[in-house]
C-alpha cells in the first residue's frame, strides 16, 4: 500500500518517514501533481480534513493530512491555525522566515508572564471518500523569551519542554518523535495503517 502524504514539507517527510517505517509515502510532487491546498478553515481539523479531501480526489488512493500549528494561551490561542502565515503582510501570499516568525512572536510576548503554549496537530487519513479517520494531539510546554537550538523547524526553538528544559530544536529526531504533537497525533493512527498492511498483505 502507497500512502499519499498531503504536504510537500521536506521536514513534515522527513518525520513521517520515521514514524512510518516500512510503508511507502508519496509526496504529490513525487506523482507529478501540483498540490497547494488553501488553509481556509478556522480549525486544524477542518483545515486536515480538506487537504486531505483535495489531495484523495487527485490520486484516488490513501492520503495522509495534517495541519499543525503553535497556540499561545496569552495570545488567545495565536498564531493557531495561521502559524504558517504568521505575520504576513498580505495575507499569506508571502510567508515570513521562520527566524522572522519566531523574533514577531517573542516581541508579541514582551512582558507577559503567561507562557504557557501548545503545539496542536489534526491528522486524517482518508482511505475512501466516505471512509477516514482524524484524530488530533498537543504537545504542552512553554514559550521562552529567546530562541534556544538549531534543530527542528518552524516555531521549535521558542518552545521548551519542561520536563526536559530543553526546546524542541534541542532535540534529536528520536526525542521530538516521542513527545511532538505530530508524533502522537501517527501513533494513533499507526495501528490502524499496520492493520490495513496486514489486510493487504492477506489477500494477495
Amino acid at each position: 500500500m502507497t500512502l499519499y502524504i498531503a504536504t510537500n514539507n521536506a521536514h513534515k517527510v522527513k518525520e513521517l518517514a520515521e514514524l512510518f517505517p516500512g510503508i511507502p509515502l508519496r509526496t504529490p510532487a513525487d506523482a507529478g501533481i501540483e498540490f497547494d491546498h488553501d488553509e481556509t478553515e478556522d480549525s486544524f481539523l477542518g483545515n486536515s480534513l480538506g487537504k486531505a479531501r483535495a489531495l484523495f480526489g487527485l490520486v484516488k488512493a490513501p492520503v495522509l493530512a495534517d495541519d499543525s500549528g503553535l497556540c499561545v494561551d496569552a495570545l488567545g490561542g495565536a498564531p493557531g491555525v495561521r502559524s504558517a502565515r504568521y505575520g504576513s503582510p498580505d495575507d499569506g501570499r508571502t510567508v515570513l522566515s521562520a527566524r522572522d516568525k519566531n523574533e514577531l512572536l517573542l516581541r508579541e510576548m514582551e512582558g507577559r508572564r503567561d507562557r504557557t503554549c501548545r503545539f496542536v496537530c489534526a491528522m486524517t487519513l482518508m482511505l475512501s471518500e466516505h471512509r477516514f479517520v482524524t484524530v488530533q494531539e498537543t504537545c504542552e510546554g512553554r514559550l521562552l523569551e529567546s530562541s534556544r537550538g538549531a534543530e527542528g523547524f518552524g516555531y521549535d526553538p521558542v518552545f521548551l519542554v519542561p520536563h526536559s528544559g530543553r526546546t524542541v530544536a534541542q532535540l534529536g529526531d528520536q526525542e521530538k518523535n516521542a513527545i511532538s504533537h505530530r508524533g502522537n497525533a501517527m501513533r494513533r493512527l499507526k495501528p490502524l495503517l499496520e492493520e490495513l498492511l496486514r489486510q493487504k498483505k492477506g489477500s494477495r
